[in-house]
C-alpha cells in the first residue's frame, strides 16, 4: 500500500494519495460514512486512472483514517438527532456535509487543482452534491454512486442494513474481522460476490490497522442528518452528472438513485441489477467504463 501525503484543507489535515499520470486531468474520489480512502481499492483506482486517462486522487475525509480527528467537538447522540431529523425539528451538529465539501475544495486548492472530476460514493455522493450546489465551478463532472438527495419521503433502508449501520465495531482485531465480514455481507445485498467475501479478512485487517474512529463516524452521521433535503437546490445545478446505483442496495434503495438523477438537470442514470451498497470486484468493469465515458464527454484541462 502506498504511503499517503498530507494536505492542509479548510482547517483540517487530509491524508491523500494518487494514481496515474500526475499531469493528467484530476479525478477526486470521495468516500462514504466511516470509510477511509482505502475503501477505494488500489487496483480499482489504477484501472480507473488508465481507463479514463486521469489522475485519480483519493483521500481520508475528516474524522476517519489518517486525517484530522475532530475529537474536540464531542460525540453527538446520533439516535436523538435522527429522531429530530425525522420530526423536522431543528438541531445543531459538530459540522455538516457542506463543511466536508469545503474540505474537498480546500484539498484541491492545496494541490493546485482548479477543476476536477468528482466521484462520490454513498455519503461521498452527498458531499459531491454539496459541491455541485456550492462549488460548481470547481467541477468538470460529477458521478454520484449509491447516494441520495436526502429527501425524507424516499424508501428507508432495510431493517438488517440499518442494524449493521448502528452496530458498534468491536475494539479488538479478533472481534472486528467477523464484524466487518457480516457488515459487508449485508451491504452487498442478496447476490453472492465470492471474490469479495474471500478478501474480507485482509480488508478488515487493513481497515483496523489504519485505525477505527467510532466517535468520528457518529459526527459524520450527524452531518448527514443535518444536511437535510438537497433536492430543491440540486434542481438549479448544472454540473454534468452520472448517477450509478444498484437495484439491490439495502441501505440506500435504488429509488434514491433515481431521485438524484431526476433532481439534477440532464443527469444520466446507470442502474446495475445485482449491485448492493458496495463496489464488488465483478462490477468494477461497468462502473469504471461508466465513469470513463462520462469524464471523456466532459473532459477539459485544469
Amino acid at each position: 500500500m502506498s504511503q499517503p501525503s498530507f494536505a492542509k484543507a479548510n482547517g483540517v489535515e487530509l491524508a491523500w494519495d494518487s494514481f496515474g499520470d500526475p499531469g493528467a486531468t484530476p479525478l477526486v474520489l470521495v468516500m462514504g460514512l466511516g470509510a477511509s480512502m482505502i475503501a477505494w481499492d488500489e487496483v480499482f483506482c489504477a484501472h480507473l486512472a488508465a481507463a479514463a486517462g486521469v489522475r485519480v486522487i483519493r483521500f481520508d475525509n475528516r474524522d476517519v483514517g489518517l486525517s484530522t480527528s475532530m475529537a474536540q467537538l464531542g460525540v453527538p447522540d446520533v439516535q436523538a438527532l435522527m429522531m429530530k431529523a425525522l420530526a423536522r425539528q431543528s438541531f445543531t451538529t459538530p459540522y455538516t456535509l457542506h463543511d466536508m465539501a469545503n474540505d474537498v475544495a480546500g484539498l484541491m486548492d492545496t494541490l493546485g487543482i482548479a477543476r476536477a472530476h468528482i466521484v462520490g460514493a454513498s455519503m461521498g455522493g452527498a458531499i459531491g452534491q454539496e459541491m455541485a450546489i456550492h462549488h460548481p465551478g470547481r467541477m468538470l463532472s460529477f458521478t454520484s454512486i449509491m447516494s441520495s438527495t436526502g429527501d425524507p419521503s424516499l424508501p428507508p433502508p432495510t431493517p438488517e442494513a440499518l442494524a449493521v449501520l448502528f452496530t458498534p465495531a468491536p475494539p479488538t482485531l479478533e472481534g472486528y474481522i467477523p464484524h466487518y465480514a457480516k457488515v459487508w455481507r449485508v451491504l452487498r445485498g442478496p447476490h453472492p460476490f465470492p471474490e469479495d467475501e474471500s478478501r474480507d479478512e485482509a480488508r478488515a485487517r487493513a481497515v483496523f490497522a489504519r485505525g477505527l474512529n467510532p466517535a468520528g463516524t457518529a459526527r459524520q452521521l450527524a452531518a448527514i442528518f443535518a444536511s437535510g433535503n438537497r433536492k430543491p437546490a440540486l434542481r438549479n445545478t448544472h454540473v454534468p452528472t452520472l448517477v450509478i446505483h444498484g437495484d439491490a442496495d439495502p441501505l440506500v434503495p435504488v429509488e434514491a438513485g433515481i431521485d438524484v438523477a431526476a433532481a439534477i438537470p440532464d443527469a444520466k442514470l446507470l442502474r446495475l441489477p445485482t449491485m448492493g451498497h458496495a463496489l464488488p470486484v465483478s462490477l468494477w468493469p461497468p462502473v469504471i467504463e461508466g465513469i470513463a465515458n462520462h469524464t471523456a464527454r466532459n473532459a477539459s484541462t485544469r
